[in-house]
C-alpha cells in the first residue's frame, strides 16, 4: 500500500435539513391520527357487538388511507435532499 494516497476530506454536512424534519413530524402527525381514528368501539356490555361502530367508514376505510399516506410522507422526508444553506 502507498502512503501517499490522498483522503477525502472530512465534510460536516447534516444529512437532514430543517425541511426534512418538518415533513417527518407532518408524517408522524398523520400516522398518529389515522392510529387513534382506528382505535376505540369499545363496547359497555361485552355480549353486545354493534357493527356500525366496528366496521364504520372511518376505521375500515379513512384511517388506513391516512395511515399509508403518513408513510409515504416519511419515505419523502427521508429521500428528498436538503437545500444548501
Amino acid at each position: 500500500m502507498s502512503k501517499d494516497k490522498k483522503q477525502a476530506p472530512i465534510t460536516n454536512t447534516p444529512l437532514f435539513g430543517k425541511e426534512n424534519f418538518i415533513w417527518m413530524v407532518a408524517g408522524l402527525v398523520v400516522m398518529a391520527i389515522g392510529f387513534f381514528l382506528m382505535s376505540g368501539g369499545k363496547s359497555p356490555d361485552p355480549n353486545v357487538f354493534k357493527d356500525e361502530e366496528v366496521n364504520s367508514f372511518t376505521r375500515i376505510t379513512l384511517a388506513p388511507i391516512l395511515l399509508v399516506a403518513g408513510m409515504v410522507m416519511e419515505v419523502f422526508a427521508i429521500m428528498k435532499k436538503p437545500k444548501d444553506s
